[in-house]
């Protein structure tokens, strides 16, 4: 089962960010080297982090309004929000260890 939900609206994307304390977003496209690269990482940190985040998937190219909004300018990008409210930001390629170091002082 895939529990990286891939997001297909504004409205969706908002509902997730108040519906869970802690979100990390990744913004990509499905042309992007670097967010195929990053996409097999962020399913095995899920698996090891389990419900501690929910993290969702953003296609730039679907969702130009939600990437303009958060002034995406290069991808993968990667948005933590907690509790609605962006806490952290990280823009290229994040190994399992930056994501779990980027996460765990927001738990």
């Amino acid at each position: 089962m895939n529990d990286i939900k891939e997001i297909l609206g504004k409205e969706e994307f908002a509902g997730v960010l108040l519906d869970n304390k802690l979100v990390l977003v990744d913004f990509y496209a499905t042309w992007c080297g670097p967010c195929k690269m990053q996409s097999p990482i962020l399913h095995d940190f899920k698996a090891e982090i389990k419900e501690k985040v929910e993290i969702i998937k953003v296609d730039v190219d679907q969702n130009p309004d939600i990437a303009k909004d958060f002034g995406i300018l290069s991808i993968p990008t990667l948005l933590l929000f907690k509790e609605g409210e962006l806490v952290e930001k990280s823009v290229g390629l994040s190994t399992k260890a930056q994501l779990s170091e980027m996460i765990i002082k927001h738990i």
